[in-house]
């Protein structure tokens, strides 16, 4: 997908929500659990209920490769679904790859030609020969982890280095320099929302993919508020808060409603 497409339909459905896919069986509704299939099964409900109030989708895989085969299975499935059913929709392969070339030339393989994703998340730690193999796929995207919202984020990513500068605004500075904001997006953590306002500064026009709001807390006032660009240039994912919002049988009005309710949060944002 490009970003000329992206802009458009969220610009058309008046939201940045991304839908985050991260099934656990244990949390999904008891009537489902004894099903083979159940976790498609689920996820299919989910993005049926779902598909209007947002223009992405961000399966986890680690949610998937714990199940072994059917995980990864159930995976290429929902991915499958999505590209034929809503294929106007940017998929997200939350994958945090990222190692040598070659290795990275595999995951890209697999991620873009294999399974029609749009973007994955990458690791930068080992630098522009692990990234580079994912930007060279015209229309995909590699989304590059900045700055967390995790507790361990200040072990590495707001350590101070020279020039009274943090490590994530290094890994933004020298990271912007391999792709365009055509081909590359960053993560920032939603609960790291003030520091927006300093990497906006270093990213102007860059996409940046936002986890936390919701069930983790996170402000989406305080995210637009730093973040908002003239194009949006923003996706802003929720995953437990939506399809969690109940486990029982009304899992899938349920999740509708709290995808609907942060989507007509999100439109005021453009009038």
């Amino acid at each position: 997908m490009t970003r000329q497409q992206l802009v458009a339909e969220i610009f058309k459905k008046k939201t940045f929500l991304c839908v985050g896919l991260d099934v656990d069986l244990e949390k999904i509704p008891s009537h489902l659990k004894g099903d083979n299939d159940a976790i498609f099964k689920f996820n299919k409900a989910i993005i049926d209920a779902t598909h209007n109030y947002c223009v992405s989708y961000k399966p986890n895989t680690a949610f998937y490769e714990q199940y072994g085969a059917r995980g990864w299975l159930a995976f290429e499935k929902t991915v499958n679904y999505i590209s034929q059913n809503y294929p106007s929709h940017f998929i997200i392969a939350d994958a945090k790859r990222g190692d040598i070339g070659n290795t990275s030339h595999a995951y890209a393989k697999a991620f873009f030609e294999n399974i029609n994703c749009d973007a994955i998340t990458v690791a930068p730690y080992m630098g522009s020969d692990s990234v580079q193999p994912f930007l060279e796929y015209k229309n995909k995207w590699a989304i590059v982890l900045a700055l967390t919202s995790n507790k361990g984020a200040n072990d590495f990513q707001n350590k101070a280095i020279a020039n009274n500068k943090f490590l994530f605004e290094e890994v933004l500075e020298t990271t912007a320099k391999w792709g365009t904001d055509e081909n590359l997006m960053f993560v920032v953590g939603a609960t790291q929302a003030p520091m927006l306002e300093k990497i906006r500064k270093i990213v102007p026009s860059h996409f940046l993919l936002v986890p936390g709001v919701g069930a983790q807390g996170g402000s989406l006032q305080d995210v637009v508020k730093y973040g908002f660009i003239k194009n949006c240039g923003l996706l802003v994912n929720s995953s437990r808060g939506i399809i969690y919002a109940s486990n029982g049988i009304d899992f899938i009005e349920a999740a509708e409603a709290e995808a609907k309710k942060i989507a007509d949060e999100m439109s005021q944002f453009f009038d």
